[in-house]
Order: structure tokens, then C-alpha cells, then sequence
């Protein structure tokens, strides 16, 4: 998501604090297609908590706007309470791709007081942008820790990873 269109928008409401655009962006995403179980089941959508200090840089947590419209848009509940951030992490910007999973890893923790409601049910886990999945990973270990049987995840968009192959690498371009 490095151009175009979709990057733009991440940017300008991540960086910039355009939030009215988590509008729009959380509906296309609430539109995606589920399977039937998925549609039946999640119980709730789980937003990707910040820490504190980047919570306080940015004013609002993007995730969190998302997931609020997904919500709505769906009638169930949005739990932004039941996923903290148990300690302060390196932005994942720069980062390869296992230093991201070293760097997340148990960043996060269900409340001893949320475990009983999370028990058992199916929650959507939202984030803004995906590229390695260390972070939804290491979110969703924690909701299953947690007591939560079953964790689907949804992102706006993918960034690229710096690992990724371009077309122009792909062995079938050349001839």
C-alpha cells in the first residue's frame, strides 16, 4: 500500500488525524464478503489497542475508528476494552520482519475482568493495515489466551514487506 488511492487514505488518518476518513474506510471493510459461520457468530469486533504514548501522539486510535463502524454497520458490539496493550513497542515501520514478531510479542493481554464475556466467542480482530501479521498475530494470541474460541482478522489494506517480490522479479516476466 505504498501508492495510490488506499495508501493515501491510511496515511491521512493515521498520520495527518483526517479521522471522518475511518468513515468510508470502515464500511468498505464492513462489506467485505464472511462466510455464513463468521456472519452467524462474531460476537464482537476487537480493535488493535496503541499504546499509550502513541495514543497520545495521535489523539485516537485508528483501529479503533474502524472497528466503531464496522459495528455499527454490522449491530454488534465493538469491545475496546477487552485487548490491552501491556507494554510500549517499537513503531513496526522499519523493522524486519522477525525483528515485528520479536517486537509485539506479548505486547498484549486480555483483563482478568473481560476474560468471562470473551469466553467461548468468535471476535473480529481490525487493524488499519497489515504486513506481516506480527501484530494481529500476536493479538489474536492474546484474545485466545483470553478465552476466545475463534479469532477472524480484518485490515483495510496490506503494505508491502520489504521481503516481497516485484512483477518485474517474477521468473515468468522474463523470457
Amino acid at each position: 500500500m505504498d501508492a495510490g488511492q488506499g495508501a493515501a487514505f491510511v496515511h491521512g488518518l493515521k498520520y495527518e488525524g483526517w479521522r471522518r476518513l475511518a468513515e468510508p474506510m470502515g464500511e468498505a471493510m464492513s462489506r467485505l464478503v464472511w462466510p455464513a459461520d463468521v456472519e452467524q457468530e462474531r460476537r464482537a469486533v476487537v480493535p488493535i489497542p496503541l499504546g499509550t504514548e502513541r495514543q497520545r501522539e495521535r489523539g485516537f486510535n485508528q483501529a479503533e475508528c474502524l472497528a466503531r463502524r464496522m459495528a455499527r454497520h454490522w449491530s454488534c458490539e465493538l469491545w475496546d476494552d477487552v485487548l490491552s496493550r501491556v507494554r510500549e513497542t517499537a513503531s513496526q515501520v522499519r523493522l524486519t520482519p522477525s525483528d515485528r514478531s520479536i517486537n509485539v510479542s506479548r505486547a498484549f493481554a486480555v483483563p482478568i475482568a473481560r476474560r468471562a464475556s470473551l469466553r467461548g466467542q468468535h471476535i473480529v480482530l481490525v487493524d488499519d493495515v497489515v504486513t506481516t501479521a506480527a501484530t494481529l498475530n500476536a493479538a489474536a494470541e492474546a484474545l485466545l489466551d483470553g478465552g476466545a474460541r475463534i479469532i477472524s482478522c480484518v485490515t483495510f489494506g496490506r503494505a508491502p514487506d520489504p521481503g516481497d517480490r516485484t512483477v518485474s522479479d517474477s521468473d515468468f516476466t522474463r523470457m
